[in-house]
């Protein structure tokens, strides 16, 4: 037990390094897509079309990352933004890196605002990148999803979130086999103690951690991010 205990900081890393380059790959491109929207932006030409243009080298470039498993990658614009459209999302997802399109035509776009989901509230708020999951995706991809978000701004202006996807299966896939290295047991837990992943089989994503184990479980943060390692 006692040697387990010591090599939590180094699973604790270990998360921090996989979500970090999810936070990385969004900022890499993050300020050229802001000096683009900024040259547009001034005399009234954004509309969704060009939006579309503009962000979709980005989301492919995200979208072929190999170090994370991107699902879905995009930009949401702001309420407001574009002169065609009261909000609008730029987004390309799945194996073929299709361009979003089912979720809007269905949802009534005049009434729909985004700004209240974590993903686009807590960036806009805040300022800042945000993880936030696991969580059903109705917009989306309809899986269980977490999903990455970064605020875009022009000359101190927010004009939207760039994001990504993971699906939470995908994590799982890839996070599980290295926490197994590092400890027999492993939990990875939000900020709202839910789990994210574990490698114990009887820990479900998505399932709240009993008050019981939340008191007595030793504990370990994964850096500026809101989770914890268990």
């Amino acid at each position: 037990m006692g040697n387990r205990t010591q090599r939590r900081p180094a699973v604790a890393r270990l998360v921090c390094d996989f979500f970090d380059t999810a936070f990385d790959v969004l900022e890499s491109w993050k300020p050229d897509l802001a000096a683009e929207l900024a040259a547009i932006t001034d005399d009234t030409r954004l509309t969704s079309a060009r939006l579309d243009d503009l962000v979709r080298p980005y989301a492919a470039q995200t979208l072929s990352e190999t170090r994370i498993p991107v699902y879905g990658a995009g930009f949401i614009a702001a309420i407001g933004l574009l002169r065609d459209a009261r909000g609008h999302l730029s987004w390309w997802q799945g194996p073929d890196r299709e361009k979003l399109s089912l979720a809007w035509s269905i949802i009534n776009k005049e009434h729909l605002d985004y700004s209240e989901f974590e993903w686009y509230r807590v960036p806009m708020n805040t300022g800042k990148a945000h993880l936030s999951g696991p969580s059903v995706d109705y917009l989306c991809s309809d899986e269980y999803t977490m999903t990455i978000a970064t605020p875009v701004t022009i000359r101190g202006r927010f004009v939207g979130v760039a994001a990504l996807d993971l699906l939470v299966d995908s994590v799982e896939r890839q996070l599980v086999p290295r926490l197994r290295q590092e400890a027999d047991r492993a939990t990875l837990i939000n900020s709202a103690d839910r789990i994210i992943v574990s490698t114990d089989p009887n820990l479900a994503a998505g399932d709240p951690i009993s008050r019981a184990n939340a008191d007595s479980a030793i504990r370990h943060s994964c850096g500026s991010l809101a989770l914890l390692i268990g």
